[in-house]
């Protein structure tokens, strides 16, 4: 290939296809914000009050959320980071890179199922709040059971759908301010409830120190008894599950897409803001609000759905928290299904293909059983990935100590539609049908092979279900290995190689022409952008101020009434304070500074 032929195939790529170029990387303080944003969403809700069904014990959920979610971050940090910053590359262009066609189509088909079904269960609890508006009782069966919640559903999921086609780019922005305010929320819905929690358990509002804590953990929220009476799930499940929670992201290396922006595969480390200020923090909230609020309610924490529980403890910010959150994670969600779709049908432009995905997605979410089952939604959605993760890992990672050659299957590819396969030998010759196999994709075999070892494991009961993704994944590294060193990734590809750093120098040079080309990224560093800043930051001060009010300063049942009445007021106050001067100063830094668009 001429080197005017290696530029023309530069300028005809698609930016996506290219690698991240050094000068939109981005800090640590980026992913800081972005995981946590990402991280704190509608399903903490339902998933905190999943433990509690399930009969966690409180030390078992202190210790095992903990534990679990450090394995989870350091999977990100030593798996999915190293691989996104050495490639620069989103996992569906090196998988395609890897694998070719039929295993980035399968993939994709099996993220339109993924995001899909978290979708729905996004919009599903986004109604949950809307419901209680129109005075719908909570839908607590797998079907639907009030035609009202239905209309509400499709109503509140074709906005969802209409935003996804139309403005996402929106919703991206708005979301990146959500983080820090849901922290804050998840923490001070805790505190608010945990008075009466206390009184409903120890017949007092206040603490005397950790040992009530754990007293009242143990009598109220996190019993050790499951909804069934029977004893519940144990440390190692509790574990396994906040490892596996996100396996779908780390092993399964969906958030290449995100880490390939970074600067050093350290940054993975700054998963920690969504798994430990997320997750760990917002799944203990969670099981507290619940509880106080089946308390507060003479019921159940499994009559009770999202709505309930998060008006109960945080007022009128609770419409807020349960329809934002599931309405930006619901938003991503599709965005990522319609462009998962598009790319299958990619005849078909992106709208259009969306809003078909979409109006399944409304189908779905009428379904209450879909966020009801996030807990094993989520684990299985993992399992169903992981072995790609295992795919993209083998070749990534161990090809290279093996001797054998990154990118084999499209080397071989382009040497077999080069020269074509002879076809003097007979049909019935061993050396054919020996051809035939070998054509066979190692890749679409191991997937497969795969996941017929992950769920029947499961279907023996061989080990609990949320660490099945730790031998699928291992087994599929195996199984791939060996089939591609058989298939021809031991061979000499010394000139293929040689064309495609020829290719990537081309790219650099192409990257660095364009980078001088364009405006340097600004910064709004005005006076009055920095004063609706210190509005923002200073409201979620407030609230969770008064939120330690109410925990710290509530002596008796009656002080405690008229201190969390203050907070549902003057929080819903700031809720919307926080909001209007943290849009504002985001709006302003773009129209004050225009920036050029980053992917």
């Amino acid at each position: 290939m001429t080197a005017s032929e290696i530029q023309s195939n530069v300028a005809n790529m698609k930016s996506e296809q290219l690698p991240v170029p050094d000068d939109q990387l981005h800090g640590w303080t980026h992913f800081l914000g972005l995981y946590a944003g990402e991280h704190v969403a509608a399903t903490e809700f339902v998933i905190g009050a999943t433990f509690v069904a399930l009969g966690a014990t409180t030390q078992d959920i202190l210790i095992g959320l903990l534990i679990g979610n450090i394995l989870a971050i350091l999977s990100w940090t030593l798996i999915t980071a190293p691989i996104a910053v050495q490639t620069r590359l989103s996992l569906y262009t090196y998988l395609h890179k890897i694998a070719g066609d039929s295993v980035t189509n399968l993939y994709n088909w099996a993220n339109v199922v993924i995001f899909t079904v978290i979708s729905a269960a996004m919009i599903t609890v986004s109604c949950s709040a809307v419901r209680l508006l129109f005075g719908i009782p909570a839908q607590l069966m797998w079907y639907p059971t009030n035609g009202l919640f239905v209309l509400i559903v499709v109503a509140v999921g074709m906005i969802v759908v209409l935003v996804a086609m139309y403005g996402f780019s929106a919703v991206a922005e708005f979301s990146s301010i959500c983080g820090p305010w849901l922290v804050v929320m998840f923490s001070s819905g805790a505190l608010v409830l945990f008075p009466a929690l206390s009184d409903s358990v120890l017949g007092r509002t206040f603490l005397t120190g950790f040992d009530d804590f754990m007293a009242i953990g143990d009598a109220s929220i996190w019993t050790g008894v499951n909804s069934a009476g029977e004893p519940g799930i144990g440390l190692f499940e509790v574990v396994g599950f906040a490892w596996a929670a996100n396996t779908l992201t780390h092993f399964g290396l969906i958030d290449m897409a995100i880490l390939r922006y970074a600067k050093h595969s350290m940054y993975g480390l700054c998963s920690s803001a969504g798994m430990l200020f997320g997750h760990y923090v917002a799944w203990i909230a969670a099981g507290i609000m619940g509880a106080g609020t089946a308390a507060l309610m003479k019921s159940t924490i499994v009559e009770l759905d999202p709505g309930d529980v998060a008006y109960r403890a945080l007022g009128l910010s609770g419409y807020v928290i349960v329809i934002v959150a599931g309405w930006t994670t619901a938003n991503a969600n599709l965005y990522r299904a319609g462009l998962a779709a598009q790319a299958i049908f990619h005849q078909h432009p992106r709208r259009q293909v969306t809003l078909i995905v979409g109006v399944v997605t409304v189908a779905i979410a009428c379904f209450p059983f879909v966020f009801s089952q996030m807990l094993p939604l989520l684990t299985y959605a993992g399992l169903l990935v992981v072995p790609v993760g295992g795919i993209v890992f083998a070749e990534h990672a161990i090809f290279p100590r093996l001797g054998l050659t990154r990118y084999w299957s499209r080397y071989q590819h382009e040497r077999r539609s080069q020269q074509g396969i002879r076809s003097a030998l007979n049909e019935g010759d061993r050396a054919v049908s020996i051809e035939k196999l070998r054509n066979v994709s190692p890749a679409v075999a191991s997937w497969v092979a795969g996941l017929v070892f992950g769920f029947g494991l499961n279907a023996l009961n061989v080990m609990s279900f949320f660490y099945l993704f730790l031998p699928t994944w291992a087994f599929t590294i195996l199984l791939y290995t060996l089939m591609a060193k058989w298939a021809g990734a031991g061979a000499d590809y010394r000139t293929e190689i040689a064309r495609d750093e020829k290719l990537n120098e081309a790219i650099k040079a192409y990257q660095a022409k364009q980078s001088r080309q364009e405006r340097p990224l600004a910064k709004d560093t005005s006076t009055f952008s920095r004063i609706l800043k210190a509005v923002a930051w200073t409201s979620l001060a407030f609230t969770l101020t008064i939120a330690l009010v109410v925990m710290f300063r509530s002596p008796n049942m009656v002080s405690y009434e008229s201190n969390s009445q203050m907070f549902y007021t003057w929080g819903f106050v700031f809720t919307i304070t926080y909001f209007v001067a943290a849009y504002w100063a985001l709006r302003r830094g773009k129209t004050r500074h225009p920036q050029r668009k980053l992917p």
